[in-house]
């Protein structure tokens, strides 16, 4: 099975959709799927469920899709520094589902897992806890949060193989590992890509069994650099 596709867009093409949820991995501007990102915002798809970290800075990463009004709810744990998130969260235009980090990474990893639900003390007594079922374990309250599974998947890795075999480097590893699994289908973009067989498998973080798609997208944090270069600039 080849999985190796010629561009970001032709890899979207015939999987996105009106209203579908969308995993993206990355954290800040971290390990983002940036072309992949692009493609989504130029395929024109709206009324998305975007699970994400954070959503990128204004007008870089999922910020380019809260500006075009792709995105119809972020789940998420941080706004961080994005101001049309922001203002649009707080006109009631931008429909929000705030999770705790910890908890974010872990509802991925179930959903990834195929464990439907777990119990966590995060959030017990706040309104995170808020409408869900609670429950006691050796005299400790804890919350029931459900798994989260996307229908696409979009993930970032140093390097991958033909098969699909993902290598993330440093804190790239935060989230994409679990959005990678989290996915029906995902679909990666790697910095180098080699021959199947040439990756050591003690170094692969995410087999290729849960990527179906892989796109070739060399060295983009030169990219991000030079773009956060020159918006501090305009600033």
């Amino acid at each position: 099975m080849n999985k190796l596709y010629p561009d970001a867009t032709t890899a979207l093409a015939d999987i996105v959709a009106d209203g579908q949820i969308i995993a993206v991995g990355g954290f800040g501007l971290c390990g983002i799927p940036e072309a992949l990102i692009a493609a989504l915002r130029d395929s024109g798809v709206r009324n998305l469920t975007a699970i994400s970290n954070n959503a990128g800075v204004d007008g870089f990463g999922l910020g380019q899709l809260l500006q075009t009004r792709q995105i119809r709810k972020m789940i998420s744990s941080y706004v961080g520094e994005n101001k049309e998130f922001e203002r649009q969260y707080l006109a009631g235009e931008l429909e929000l589902e705030f999770t705790p980090q910890g908890t974010l990474a872990e509802k991925l990893r179930a959903g990834g897992a195929g464990i439907p639900a777990f119990f966590t003390p995060t959030g017990y007594g706040t309104l995170v806890a808020a409408g869900k079922e609670t429950r006691e374990f050796n005299g400790k309250m804890y919350v029931m949060e459900t798994a989260l599974v996307a229908d696409v998947s979009l993930v970032k890795a140093w390097k991958a193989d033909k098969a699909g075999n993902l290598v993330y480097r440093r804190t790239a590893r935060n989230f994409n590992p679990n959005v990678a699994t989290a996915g029906k289908i995902t679909v990666a973009e790697a910095e180098i890509i080699v021959e199947t067989g040439e990756l050591d498998p003690d170094e692969i973080h995410t087999p290729g069994i849960f990527v179906h798609r892989l796109v070739h997208n060399p060295h983009p944090e030169k990219r991000i650099e030079q773009r956060t270069t020159r918006a501090a600039k305009e600033a």
